[in-house]
């Protein structure tokens, strides 16, 4: 067969795609009208796994299941967007991987919302002013976020998901690797290239930052200056890639937290967390447990 004819065929299915995707589109608006009847919520995490489980069970190829997931939980997401455009707050400037992290579970098409610190993610979901939050709680290197943590003590938000990000840490900079002086970046970000500083900047003066996205904001500013930060600050923020993957473990994730005012539906496959404090005292976590 032609290339031609072949381009025809796939004419038709993606034809018969959009009329599909439409159809798809009026059951999930019906769904919408009864979850606003009945005051649920329109995200479902719980939902959104089956779906996507259930898919890629079906999936004989020669499409790999990473590729089909991605695609999938793009249109997901724009359906969701489609029942009401949610407000999602997180832990800014644009470009840190909290944001990122919000894009991977919510798509393009949310709103964002990015603020200053941690708390302020809380006290907007309490007040409100946003759907959900996404907050760090976790990395695989350099172990719990505990501003996180402190801030659950106090709160009655749930957590809704949780999102897993792998992380991938570049030398951002305006100027030549070894006119370097000054180096900005998160804590955490330092922490997790601590042994690339010391091998390749030694004489570099350490900055610590609010963000990484921050800290590309800054390094913009002055020539002498790099930031670590991802792909995304360096486009967002017109600086170039010095150094690639400069972080000191090949597997760094970091886990992330959806927060929200409701629990989230169940999906068969989920976690509980359990968070307790105990005075400071010999054989007290022995105790608990």
């Amino acid at each position: 067969m032609s290339i031609e004819k072949l381009r025809g065929e796939i004419d038709k299915i993606d034809a018969r795609l959009v009329e599909l995707l439409n159809k798809r589109a009026e059951k999930v608006l019906e769904i919408a009208r009864i979850k606003e009847k009945e005051g649920k919520s329109y995200y479902s995490s719980g939902r959104e796994k089956v779906v996507i489980d259930r898919l890629l069970s079906l999936n004989k190829g020669p499409l790999p299941d990473r590729e089909l997931k991605e695609i999938i939980k793009a249109i997901l997401n724009s359906f969701l967007s489609l029942q009401r455009r949610l407000r999602i707050v997180y832990l800014g400037p644009p470009a840190t991987f909290t944001h990122l992290a919000a894009i991977r579970n919510f798509g393009q098409s949310a709103e964002y919302i990015p603020v200053k610190n941690i708390p302020e993610i809380f006290i907007m979901v309490e007040k409100g002013k946003s759907d959900y939050g996404v907050v760090p709680v976790e990395n695989s290197t350099e172990g719990v976020v505990s501003h996180t943590l402190d801030m659950f003590l106090d709160s009655d938000l749930k957590i809704c998901a949780e999102i897993i990000l792998e992380i991938a840490h570049h030398l951002l900079g305006k100027g030549k690797l070894e006119n370097a002086k000054k180096v900005y970046s998160h804590p955490q970000a330092i922490a997790q290239c601590r042994v690339w500083l010391e091998q390749n900047l030694p004489l570099a003066k350490i900055c610590e930052t609010e963000s990484t996205a921050q800290a590309a904001q800054l390094a913009s500013r002055e020539e002498d200056a790099c930031a670590i930060a991802s792909e995304v600050a360096a486009a967002l923020y017109g600086l170039s890639i010095l150094e690639y993957h400069i972080e000191d473990s090949p597997h760094n994730y970091t886990r992330f937290l959806v927060i929200g005012r409701d629990f989230a539906e169940r999906s068969g496959e989920d976690k509980t967390s359990i968070l307790f404090s105990i005075k400071d005292r010999v054989g007290a976590l022995y105790d608990m447990l």
